[in-house]
């Protein structure tokens, strides 16, 4: 991805930069409803009523309106039960997902890549068929309704405490393990915020997308297993994508994959998580994914993998398994982005996980300026500034704002928040007396001679050690 004046005629870069008609009314109706939640829905004041209704009306003229203006009606009256939570919950999510189909066809169309047909979905999952199931659902349900009611004003130890048995109650059944999931994030995030009458800061937008996802994963069907497929063929990786929390991690390889019967490329993603303890930070992390995922080593050494038949979703997620994959050729990232990126197509996104905070699109920038002052990294590029949001560069690599600052090509996802696309580097090259060196966040993903990395391995593997150590103490007693 190159400015178009450049002659590099990848990529129409203004367009990122130009308005999304209806995308600012579509987040105006998001935002009067978020509103609204925070002081909740059981009697619901002039102000509140009125973010209600607007949601609503924002989904007039669709199959949504008759539903969704009973909800409006019914929750205005303080008389809205778990049904009309639920049109209200999917209103939402409608709307959000028009304004992630409307910035996804604008990047589609700056990059110039295609995207692969929409699968049909799969059919529904065991979530919704037995009893026991249905019934955890439905408190589950219940609960999510009784947060909606008190508002997150209103919440305190008592109300987020009523998720407690009913996670426990999911967890041992994998098709509810989505669910439960979700819930016990949501209710420990809740529980650290009691009482929710003394906050200060209230993070609107994010409880709202938790809520409202959740209650939408609370119906019969809504995790139905998708279509699938096998992978067999050449995986090119460009490079990880670290997301931390204090007690889990994941790292998300982004790859093209080249499929052995000549048909075009696409672009796939696979992932491996792995809970943690909060004191496992840096490179430590690699210590808790490596054994899940051997995909991580071929990429710390710049090398392809071969696949047979690898299971892979409709949207392009490899369930890895070791035993279907074996270490290829080298492959240079850069030269991937550079050679492979272009013609690689995107996979379509399910409906419910179309949200613009899913926005991760795997880009290759060249020919721009970079610069650095107080308000950060950024990327002259076509004329226009790039925000690099520098923060969701991993400690457990070797990549640093000051190396992306000194740039000159860099592979990153296309991201979009607060009203603008931004940037990810993934992996940069930089000029290193007169040689271009290249620098990957995940280049110590498979272990590492670098001075540094080999620090941060040892300390880190004393605090492994020493919490295996406490553990096993603790199952021995």
């Amino acid at each position: 991805m190159v400015p178009d004046d450049e002659g590099g005629g990848l990529m129409r870069a203004d367009l990122l930069f130009d308005p999304v008609d209806g995308l600012d009314e579509a987040l105006a109706a998001v935002d009067a409803f978020d509103a609204a939640l925070v002081a909740g829905l059981l009697r619901p004041q002039p102000g509140q009523a009125a973010g209600v209704v607007e949601l609503a009306d924002a989904v007039a003229g669709t199959p949504l309106a008759v539903r969704a203006a009973e909800a409006a009606d019914k929750t205005v009256a303080g008389a809205a039960g778990e049904d009309h939570f639920v049109a209200l919950a999917a209103a939402r999510a409608a709307l959000l997902g028009s304004v992630h189909d409307a910035l996804t066809a604008r990047v589609t169309e700056a990059v110039g890549r295609p995207v692969a047909e929409e699968a049909a979905p799969g059919g529904a999952g065991g979530a919704g068929g037995a009893d026991h199931a249905a019934n955890l659902l439905a408190a589950a349900r219940s609960w999510l309704s009784d947060l909606a009611r008190a508002g997150w004003q209103g919440i305190d130890h008592e109300l987020v405490g009523g998720a407690a048995p009913v996670v426990s109650a999911m967890l041992p059944d994998p098709a509810l393990r989505r669910q439960a999931t979700l819930l016990d994030g949501f209710a420990a995030e809740l529980a650290a915020s009691c009482p929710g009458a003394t906050l200060e800061r209230i993070p609107v937008r994010r409880w709202a997308d938790l809520w409202s996802r959740a209650l939408l994963l609370t119906l019969p069907g809504a995790t139905g297993a998708p279509a699938a497929d096998t992978a067999t063929g050449r995986l090119l990786p460009l490079g990880i994508d670290v997301q931390e929390h204090a007690t889990a991690v994941q790292a998300q390889v982004h790859a093209v994959f080249e499929p052995a019967d000549g048909t075009a490329p696409r672009l796939v993603r696979a992932a491996a998580s792995a809970p943690k303890p909060d004191t496992v930070v840096g490179a430590g992390l690699w210590q808790l994914l490596r054994p899940h995922l051997s995909l991580l080593t071929a990429v710390s050494e710049g090398r392809a993998m071969d696949l047979d038949a690898m299971p892979v979703t409709a949207e392009g997620d490899l369930i890895w398994d070791d035993g279907r994959a074996r270490t290829g050729e080298p492959a240079d990232s850069l030269a991937t982005a550079r050679v492979a990126l272009p013609t690689a197509a995107a996979a379509a996104t399910a409906p419910l996980d179309r949200h613009p905070a899913r926005i991760a699109v795997p880009v290759l920038l060249e020919g721009y300026e970079a610069e650095q002052d107080d308000d950060g990294v950024a990327f002259r590029i076509a004329g226009h500034r790039l925000p690099v949001d520098t923060d969701r560069i991993p400690a457990a690599g070797p990549l640093t704002a000051e190396a992306v600052a000194a740039s000159g090509a860099c592979i990153a996802l296309l991201r979009w928040d607060a009203g603008e696309f931004h940037v990810q580097p993934l992996a940069v090259e930089r000029t290193v007396r007169k040689k271009a060196v290249a620098v990957h966040a995940g280049a110590w993903a498979g272990g590492t001679t670098d001075k540094a990395g080999v620090r941060a391995e040892k300390a880190a593997t004393g605090a492994v050690d020493a919490l295996r150590e406490r553990a096993g103490r603790l199952l021995r007693k």
